[in-house]
């Protein structure tokens, strides 16, 4: 019956020809076709937990969506007839945004999979809605083969890299079925010219000049383009498909060892995005070609992240970042997660092992999951990532609690004691980790990569107590920095920076590529673009010294992460309530945690305010960002000292 169900289906809907080339806003023309489609249903019962393999527990939240996923797809008798509507997947959820087509997809698995808990493998009404999503999508592709995202003209690298993977992935789910063969002509014809338009070497609306920027989406797109022609093999295509993966290996990934989003650092792109395309890449490839890139990356990684003492997790170099700030990492994270296909490169790349959960971990989770009497929830609209079960399939390989302990004492800052790392990019961005006995410290000087990031002191660590300062991204607000009269800070500035062994006074100008020969004090020098504020850092051992002077008042602005039994007390002997806004005159305050204590002191009395905001940390948000600010003149000296 089933068999037969798929066939009539094929045979109901294959009629319509292949999709015309789409126009601007909204496709051209009516599909053919006319009238309502279907609804289809939501499942009769209750999907039951026990039934789903662990590693696919993930689709049982789409699974309970998918009825209204579908039915909010167009089916009025007008161009926008397969319209993806309802606000589920990307925006501006607009006709024009191809993205908002991602699931089809999704929609193509649960069509053609078998599995005691589908009821939608072979639904005809399934088959009619994704029959119309295709038809939109592909009708919306570009003569050139390229696809809009934000404007209805726009030749979008990320919507049409993402096609190139979703599209592919339809077409092989359809062909596997042997459903809608027609519909399946027309998606082989719209990939070979999606494939020929992003595979062009001069087609520099992919190929970025010198620089591969938002390496995550020419990865995707190298990725889907090797799954379509493993689908449809054309020479011409494959030779470019590995000039171009040669070209990525060489271009997108900084000397400084992360993956450029858009010309500087983030984190979180390279590990929830950029590192699952290339194991999609292999995968389609049969070789792992961008192996040395992985291995060069968490070697880099390593240095961006400090892990918290009672096992809570990893908190990263957030101010640093380029685009989405990943500020921590839970050592424990859901299942429902991109990132953890990434998960697959640990066994040969084990230094990636501390961003991803233990496999007991893991599997007591799914366990719990399966047990639970619990309904399985729905997902929201714009809460359906279709990434997570396309990844799926791919596989996982969460590492053993034992290999991952051994890659948390593997992080520079766990594992030594003492060093200098400066990771400079041709783009003049300085990228600076510094270990001593007492403390790491993250920091950003040069030139930033854009208006985001944050520059100066990011980030302090102590190695028993974990982290007390920790700057925030795309904030004047919650940075570590010297903030003017009018709001601004030397952190939204470029910063020129200068390093010397010893105090900026009398210590020796050391070139960048020797900052690493440095062990003992290390003094860094920096002035802002306009000249406003001077500043300078001395690192010793048990703690740093901060010297500012502006051309107006300032104020020093210290964004504390305190847990809720640290013992915070100005100096003079009056305690602060954490979580509480509090301020007193006075010279200077300490934060006690486990027998660390961080004196922060500025020397002369000052109206310091500490002021909670609502930025927590980890799944029980044990931590909570509260900001010290101390206003402080035109000259200041501040010291922060570990004892």
């Amino acid at each position: 019956m089933l068999a037969g169900s798929l066939a009539a289906g094929a045979l109901a809907l294959s009629g319509a020809p292949a999709a015309a080339t789409p126009a601007p806003l909204t496709p051209p023309r009516v599909p053919p076709g006319s009238g309502p489609l279907p609804r289809v249903a939501a499942p009769a019962v209750p999907p039951d937990r026990r039934l789903f393999a662990p590693a696919e527990q993930r689709y049982a939240s789409y699974l309970v969506t998918l009825a209204a996923m579908v039915n909010d797809i167009d089916d009025s008798d007008t161009a926008l007839r397969g319209f993806q509507a309802g606000g589920w997947w990307r925006t501006p959820s607009e006709p024009f945004n191809a993205r908002t087509c991602e699931h089809v997809a999704t929609f193509a698995w649960f069509l053609t999979a078998e599995r005691p808990w589908n009821p939608y493998r072979g639904d005809p009404a399934l088959a009619a809605r994704l029959d119309a999503a295709v038809d939109y999508y592909l009708r919306l592709q570009h003569e050139d083969g390229s696809w809009p995202e934000y404007a209805p003209d726009e030749h979008s690298r990320a919507a049409t890299a993402f096609a190139l993977g979703y599209l592919s992935k339809t077409l092989e789910r359809l062909r596997g079925a042997d459903l809608l063969p027609q519909r399946c002509a027309a998606i082989s014809a719209a990939l070979r010219r999606a494939t020929t338009w992003f595979l062009d070497p001069d087609n520099d609306g992919v190929w970025t000049g010198g620089i591969v920027e938002f390496a995550n989406q020419p990865a995707a797109g190298l990725a889907g383009a090797a799954k379509a022609l493993a689908l449809d093999p054309d020479p011409v295509l494959d030779a470019l498909l590995r000039d171009r993966v040669r070209h990525f290996a060489a271009s997108a990934q900084s000397p400084a060892g992360f993956l450029y989003e858009p010309r500087g650092m983030d984190i979180a792109y390279n590990l929830n995005v950029t590192l699952t395309e290339i194991h999609e890449l292999h995968t389609e490839l049969g070789a792992p070609v961008l192996l040395p890139l992985v291995r060069r990356l968490a070697e880099w990684l390593r240095y961006t992240v400090v892990p918290e003492p009672d096992g809570a997790g990893l908190v990263s170099f957030a101010s640093g970042a380029a685009r989405t700030p990943m500020y921590y990492l839970d050592a424990v994270t859901v299942d429902r997660q991109q990132r953890d296909l990434g998960s697959v490169f640990c066994s040969e790349v084990p230094d990636l092992a501390v961003f991803y959960p233990a496999r007991e971990d893991r599997e007591a989770g799914r366990e719990a999951w399966a047990a639970s009497p619990e309904p399985v929830p729905a997902l929201a609209p714009g809460d359906t990532n279709p990434r997570i079960p396309a990844n799926i399939p791919y596989g996982e390989g969460y590492p053993r609690r034992r290999r991952r302990d051994v890659a948390l004492r593997r992080l520079p800052a766990v594992r030594h004691e003492r060093f200098s790392e400066l990771r400079v990019d041709p783009q003049d961005q300085h990228y600076l980790f510094v270990r001593r006995p007492g403390y790491y410290l993250q920091a950003f000087f040069g030139v930033r990569p854009n208006a985001v990031v944050r520059a100066g002191l990011g980030l302090l660590w102590h190695p028993r107590a974990g982290t007390f300062v920790h700057g925030g991204q795309s904030s004047n607000t919650e940075c570590w920095a010297t903030v003017l009269p009018n709001g601004g800070t030397d952190g939204a500035s470029d910063l020129t920076p200068r390093y010397h062994q010893g105090p900026v006074s009398d210590g020796r100008v050391v070139e960048p590529g020797r900052v690493g020969r440095v062990h003992d004090d290390l003094g860094i020098s920096w002035t802002t673009t306009g000249g406003n504020v001077t500043g300078s850092v001395l690192l010793q051992d048990t703690g740093l010294v901060r010297e500012v002077t502006t051309t107006m008042d300032g104020t020093e602005q210290v964004p504390l992460v305190l847990r809720h039994d640290d013992v915070v007390t100005w100096v003079g002997g009056r305690q602060a309530a954490v979580g509480e806004l509090t301020s007193a005159r006075t010279t200077g305050v300490t934060v006690s945690r486990g027998g660390v204590t961080l004196t922060i002191d500025w020397g002369t009395e000052a109206d310091a305010r500490l002021t909670p905001t609502t930025r927590t940390y980890f799944a029980d948000a044990s931590r909570r960002l509260s900001v010290l600010r101390v206003p402080l003149g035109r000259a200041a000296e501040v010291g922060y000292t570990f004892g």
